[in-house]
């Protein structure tokens, strides 16, 4: 059994997935991991599947230097670099439906925490977790009136 960067708060409602030793470039797979954290997973697949397609671009925050802007990815990041890596994308992708696959009924989001030791075989590890949904406050409107210092 592989140990995990990060275990989920609520087990039962999550799913994980682990890629060691990818032949991918780990500074791609950090920005393409780091463009779909906290997205929903019917968001992130479709996301990546425009990526492949070149219809959404990936924007580069950290590695960047060197990496020509485009209109695509100034949507998303202010700066305006981006880039569409297909193999970072692909390798997601495929981890996201893996993941997908183990889950049993529940919305989930991606939590990714991404190339743990830089090297340049790439690690990624992905966390699926459904969102909790804060319980309503019911509506009060038998209050009993209060009283005042005067009043008492």
């Amino acid at each position: 059994m592989v140990k995990y960067s990060k275990e989920p708060e609520n087990p039962t409602k999550s799913c994980k997935a682990r890629g060691s030793d990818l032949r991918c470039h780990f500074k791609n797979t950090r920005e393409t991991a780091h463009a779909i954290r906290k997205l929903p997973l019917i968001k992130a697949k479709r996301y990546l599947e425009d990526v492949l397609v070149h219809k959404q671009a990936i924007p580069f925050t950290r590695f960047c230097r060197g990496v020509g802007r485009t209109a695509q990815a100034k949507n998303r990041h202010s700066n305006g670099q981006g880039r569409w890596p297909a193999k970072s994308a692909k390798f997601i992708l495929d981890l996201l439906k893996n993941a997908e696959s183990q889950r049993v009924g529940c919305g989930c989001s991606p939590y990714l925490p991404h190339s743990a030791y830089m090297s340049s075989p790439c690690h990624i590890e992905l966390t699926l977790s459904e969102k909790e949904e804060p319980v309503k406050k019911e509506a009060e409107t038998q209050l009993a009136p209060r009283k005042n210092k005067n009043q008492a």
